[in-house]
């Protein structure tokens, strides 16, 4: 899978053919070792240009055959082979070059970029390190802590960076390919000794312990328990420590381990779970292959607020024209400037120019006349959301899609509000809504597939993960999450502070726990929810019907916390305290342990010894039970969408692949077996007892959980 031909007379170029980015399979790999040979040892050739077909260097390594027996020459060997090549071997670099992409490009002795190409070595997603040479070959092209910084990162840069690092050594804005041959046609001949990277001395630092131990610390701390970025270091503190060859057998130790870690397994599942979202299927049978997406130009933003503002930023980072609609003036000149910045900052980030012109503004709803697509983002209460759809019905042209960034609420009685309910979906972002990857695609029982199907497709455009889902409320993220929060809540009432679960959770691996995220986020948003659903009683009732509501268990504590006004960072007060309002730094608060000592007290409730596991069994599995029952009632296809969700959405730590993934590593019947004691401890909190189908997985002998849909479909064909 490798072609070769020879142009301007003394040149081999090899063009790499593996449809879509070139992987390195076992047939690249055999085809580049051939044609590497036949371009060595035909005399009239005097250098080599290795290329991608269709625009594409190299995406890496193959990642399907990862869990395989490993065929055809292996890739170091390939590498060596081409870097002690006699003649020059230059890579022209179009698309990308990533992972072992960059690493064949390394081998060669010298690389051209096209100036819209993207480098990199992202194998610490993956769970991985660069094993064919990269940690050990970077390093001693661009300095320690250059390579650091990109591979324990996994972050791509550009043409122009690379150039600037010295990754690469020419950048053009015409044929890549041609700038190669041309470039090999001028070093036809020359020596190579200074070509080799391998033979480089690895720039050493003064500081260099100072500097390893810096950086060992952040990584270790923004990892949150992941062991890929460690083990990179470490390769790299090889290379700069160490001989060539003894650094390539550190590598290979290194990767030895990472290779079949559970961590490496769980981050290749969410790789994959991410393209499998993709392929979206509605209960009704219309799936993704069957759906065709409308054509979008032109979009609208209803409300301007934090989520208007983002939405209107990714809509126009995405090349759509857009309107923008806020009927207060005040917020609207706000939102213009807020708008503006973040567009020029995000700009500057990505070295273009801001899409300033692609945005309009208006506090006339009747500006959505001509356009497409329409996004609702105004203020979460259902009233005035359904007051905003009977406008847009009346203004918008036929045909136009409706869309709400609800939340949680009903997406079916918001369609009931039009005259073609089928035009009506939910597009449910986080914020920032311009930089978070998730969006949640809500199908009510009446969106056709093709408003699904356009929904999903702008998603992509917007660079997010979309996942479609059905219409319940709290859809899957949300719905799942309150079960964790409550039982957060239920902690502190028993003995528990919000120190001991919040570091039970960030050890876990979360950035956050969920104290200190309800904090960030504004103690007074779920405290809106439970009095719009009567939940919140005045006055400081005592005993146990105190806690009662709708005969089921409940914690009014978070409602007395907002009672004496304290919603989190905003008011430098909530779970914790900071300096001031709006403070970042949270501290433990005497007076919020005083006030769970005197609440326990009024209530009767004795504290007791509550351990990092308790807290972490009753969080997680009383949401990941919440999410078999999603599975079970059809609002999520399967649990690569909840995975996806929680990676991508809630800070679920990736190295642990997703709630129900993890679930499937913990083991099903444990999970079953500790939700059975929570429940039998606690038999007024109804959702801990066991869903139906994780009892139904157990008794199919837990299987794997790339087949828990087997187990589904059967199940959802008898009902």
């Amino acid at each position: 899978m490798a072609l070769y031909t020879r142009v301007s007379g003394i040149v081999g170029l090899i063009t790499l053919q593996n449809p879509p980015v070139n992987a390195l399979s076992a047939a690249v790999r055999q085809g580049i070792v051939d044609k590497v040979e036949t371009a060595l040892s035909d005399p009239k050739v005097k250098s080599v240009v290795i290329c991608g077909q269709n625009g594409i260097f190299c995406g890496g390594a193959d990642i399907k055959e990862f869990g395989a027996q490993m065929t055809g020459p292996p890739l170091i060997p390939m590498i060596h082979a081409i870097e002690a090549a006699n003649k020059p071997v230059v890579a022209a670099i179009e698309g990308s070059a990533l992972g072992g992409g960059l690493e064949l490009a390394l081998g060669c002795h010298y690389r051209i970029a096209h100036s819209k190409a993207r480098l990199g070595l992202p194998e610490v997603t993956l769970g991985l390190l660069p094993a064919a040479g990269g940690s050990q070959r970077l390093p001693r092209l661009i300095g320690v802590p250059a390579a650091l910084n990109l591979i324990t990162t996994g972050r791509h840069v550009t043409a122009a960076e690379a150039l600037q690092l010295g990754i690469v050594d020419q950048v053009t804005d015409h044929n890549t390919v041609d700038a190669a041959v041309k470039f090999a046609l001028s070093v036809a001949g020359q020596s190579l000794d200074a070509r080799r990277i391998s033979t480089y001395p690895c720039p050493r630092p003064s500081d260099l312990d100072a500097l390893f131990e810096e950086v060992m610390q952040k990584v270790r701390q923004s990892a949150r328990g992941a062991i890929a970025p460690v083990a990179c270091v470490q390769a790299v503190r090889a290379a700069a420590t160490l001989p060539y060859t003894q650094g390539m057998e550190r590598e290979r130790e290194l990767m030895a381990t990472l290779f079949t870690s559970g961590q490496a397994r769980a981050l290749q599942y969410i790789f994959f779970a991410q393209r499998a979202v993709g392929r979206w299927r509605m209960p009704s049978g219309a799936s993704w292959d069957t759906s065709k997406p409308r054509p979008i130009n032109k979009a609208a933003v209803i409300g301007l607020g934090t989520m208007g503002r983002g939405i209107a930023v990714a809509l126009a980072q995405t090349g759509l024209s857009v309107v923008a609609v806020e009927t207060q003036e005040k917020q609207l000149m706000e939102a213009k400037q807020a708008v503006s910045s973040m567009l020029e900052r995000g700009a500057k980030r990505r070295g273009v120019a801001p899409a300033l012109d692609r945005i309009s503004y208006s506090q006339n709803i009747q500006a959505v006349a001509d356009v497409d697509l329409v996004i609702e983002a105004v203020f979460e209460d259902m009233a005035l959301k359904m007051e905003v759809f009977q406008q847009l019905s009346a203004f918008c042209k036929p045909g136009t899609l409706l869309c709400t960034n609800t939340s949680a609420l009903d997406v079916d009685q918001l369609a009931s509000e039009t005259p073609n309910p089928e035009l009506v979906v939910g597009m449910h972002f986080f914020a920032p809504a311009h930089v978070m990857k998730l969006l949640e695609v809500v199908y009510g029982p009446r969106s056709s597939p093709q408003a699904v199907a356009t929904a999903m497709q702008l998603g992509k455009k917007m660079g997010k993960a979309s996942v479609a889902v059905g219409n319940c409320r709290g859809f899957v993220g949300n719905r799942m999450l309150r079960l964790y929060v409550e039982q957060a809540s239920f902690l502190l009432e028993e003995g528990a502070t919000p120190e001991l679960v919040d570091r039970a959770l960030e050890e876990f691996g979360f950035p956050m726990g969920v104290f200190r995220m309800s904090d960030l986020s504004g103690l007074d948003v779920g405290w809106r929810t439970r009095k719009r659903d009567g939940l919140v009683e005045s006055g400081e009732a005592s005993g146990q019907s105190a806690r009662i509501r709708k005969g089921y268990r409940y914690s009014p504590i978070g409602d007395l916390i907002c009672e004496q006004g304290r919603f989190g960072q905003k008011t430098g007060r909530g779970w914790y305290q900071y300096d001031k309002p709006g403070g970042r730094v949270a501290r433990s608060d005497p007076w919020l342990h005083s006030f769970l000592e005197q609440y326990r007290a009024r209530h009767g409730l004795v504290a007791r010894s509550i351990d990092h596991q308790e807290v972490l069994e009753r969080c997680l599995y009383a949401l990941i039970n919440e999410g078999f029952r999603i599975l079970e009632d059809g609002i999520a296809a399967g649990p690569e969408d909840i995975d996806v969700i929680y990676v991508f959405g809630y800070g679920w730590p990736r190295h642990r692949g997703g709630p129900m993934f993890y679930a499937s590593t913990v083991g099903l019947a444990k999970v079953l077996e500790r939700l059975e004691h929570y429940h039998q401890v606690h038999p007024d909190v109804p959702y801990l007892q066991p869903c139906g189908l994780l009892r139904r997985l157990v008794a199919s002998g837990s299987p794997p959980v790339h087949r828990w849909r087997e187990v589904i479909n059967k199940l959802h064909s008898q009902l």
